[in-house]
Formats: structure tokens, C-alpha cells, sequence
């Protein structure tokens, strides 16, 4: 019997982003897997109806759905999956834990824009006082540039923290800062198919376009935290929490197995940070 191929991250793929402040795994999920979570996240009402609206400055509105826990259920073992867990802890130098997941839904025609920022602009207000943290982008449906892929700055991870300033009703980077760095790095359009996964570090400039499409765009994020960057004040996100592992079959293993009465999802409310006021009352007004 051959055995099993690692599925977690090789030293080529770790140097790449190390350099480049993210990598591309092509099939990091399979078909199968990647359509067994759409189709279950299509059909779970809990997942719809915590759905908080963003929207850009041009009239498009970007859904989210946010929770801390990773449930018992197949978004949770895809978090838990050990070439998730496994490659975050190579690319972090350690011992991870699960910081929060999201799905993120833009719908043909509609879907909102994201403006450029790091996802450390947000979290280092939480506590977390290094950059050791990371997130994987798991494409569910089929990512394009028409229907408003993620993009990102190559190797903009190496400017460090930008600050963020409310921008319409969003966070966004510091235009000044984020013009120059356009100048100076390249910026990628990531295409990718169902199941594709792109880890990058929380400091890489990243932004994606509207959806101006007939076909929708959804993906799933999974964020993780090093366990020595422990916050060191409360917030919406987690503390350091032991995370439990599971094999890689266990994805299907779980078939169509929805989020539980009792998972707790985020509201517009939750974060209480005062960076946030606006973007919050926004999106406030958008759900109502």
C-alpha cells in the first residue's frame, strides 16, 4: 500500500509565502468536497439568516456570515481539516487556534466591493500584538475577475500594519499609503476554481470588485491566530482556544451536515471597537 500524501504545506510552498505574503494550493479541496459545502451552505437557513450586509460605494452589497466557533459541522471539520490546521501551523511557526470563519456571498449583479486593507488593520485592534495571524480563502464557486475575485498586493505583507480609516461604509487602508503601494508591488488577480484555497498573512493588502456578473460568488474563510499571540484584552474574536484536529476524509465523512441550532453567528453589533462606528451603522441600515 503507497502511502498517504501530506496535503499539508511544503518548504517550497511556506518560502513562496513567506516572500510573496500568500500562496495558492490548487485543489486544496476537491470537486466533491468543494461542492458538498456550497450546496450545504446554500441550504442552511441558520447561515442566511445571520447574513450581514456591507455595502460599497457604488450601490453593491457584499453578505457576510461570521462565527467563532468551529461547529459541529462540515464548515467546522473543513476548519478543523488537518491540511488546514496543519499548514497554518507551519506558516505561523506553531501551535494555532481557530480565530473565527466566515462565509462570504456576492450575488450576481449586486455584489459589493471590498476596498483595500490588511486584515491586521482590524485585528491589532483586538489585542493581537504581533502579525501572526493568517487566513485561508476557500473558493466555492468559481472565482473570476468579472464576478469579482480577490486581489492582492504582492509582498505588501513586508510594509507592515497600514492604518485603517472609514471609508463610505467600510474600513479601508490608508489611501495615501495604498496608492504607493500600488505603485510598488504587483498586484494579482486571483482566479481560481471550486475548492482552490489561498493562504495569506494578515498584513497582505488584498481588496475584490463588484460582482457584475450573472453568476454568484461564494467562499469561505477560515482565520487563524498563533497561540503565543494570545490576545492580551477581550473582543469579539477569541482567546486562545485548544483546537482539535480531524482527518482530511472527515470533510465528506460528514456529507450535508448544516450548522446547529446552537452556533452562535456575530451581528453588526458585535464589534464595539470605535474604528467601526460608522461601518457599523451602515451595515445596520442595510440589514434593517
Amino acid at each position: 500500500m503507497e502511502p498517504v500524501r501530506s496535503r499539508v504545506l511544503d518548504d517550497a510552498a511556506v518560502e513562496a509565502f513567506e516572500r510573496d505574503g500568500y500562496v495558492v494550493v490548487r485543489g486544496l479541496f476537491d470537486e466533491e468536497e468543494a461542492g458538498l459545502v456550497l450546496a450545504t451552505a446554500k441550504e442552511d437557513r441558520r447561515l442566511a439568516a445571520h447574513a450581514m450586509g456591507w455595502p460599497d460605494d457604488d450601490g453593491g452589497l457584499s453578505k457576510i456570515t461570521l462565527w467563532n466557533e468551529p461547529g459541529d459541522d462540515i464548515y467546522g471539520m473543513v476548519a478543523r481539516s488537518e491540511r488546514v490546521v496543519g499548514s497554518m501551523s507551519r506558516l505561523l511557526g506553531g501551535e494555532v487556534y481557530h480565530y473565527h470563519s466566515k462565509l462570504m456571498l456576492k450575488e450576481p449583479e449586486v455584489g459589493g466591493a471590498w476596498l483595500w486593507h490588511q486584515d491586521y488593520g482590524y485585528w491589532y485592534q483586538n489585542g493581537c500584538l504581533y502579525p501572526l495571524l493568517a487566513s485561508v480563502f476557500i473558493a466555492l464557486d468559481p472565482a473570476t475577475g468579472e464576478n469579482g475575485c480577490l486581489q492582492v498586493l504582492k509582498g505588501s505583507h513586508r510594509i507592515g500594519r497600514i492604518e485603517h480609516q472609514v471609508i463610505g461604509g467600510q474600513l479601508g487602508a490608508d489611501p495615501e499609503r495604498v496608492a504607493v503601494a500600488r505603485e510598488r508591488h504587483e498586484r494579482v488577480t486571483m482566479e481560481m476554481r471550486p475548492g482552490d484555497g489561498a493562504f495569506f498573512h494578515c498584513n497582505l493588502l488584498h481588496c475584490s470588485g463588484q460582482n457584475r456578473s450573472a453568476d454568484p460568488r461564494w467562499t469561505l474563510i477560515c482565520c487563524y491566530n498563533a497561540r503565543v499571540n494570545d490576545p492580551f484584552k477581550p473582543s469579539q474574536h477569541p482567546a486562545y482556544t485548544p483546537l482539535e484536529t480531524v482527518p482530511d476524509d472527515t470533510v465528506l465523512a460528514y456529507g450535508h451536515r448544516a450548522s446547529s441550532p446552537d452556533q452562535v453567528f456575530m451581528t453588526v453589533d458585535d464589534d464595539v471597537s470605535e474604528e467601526r462606528a460608522s461601518a457599523r451603522t451602515a451595515a445596520r441600515t442595510v440589514a434593517d
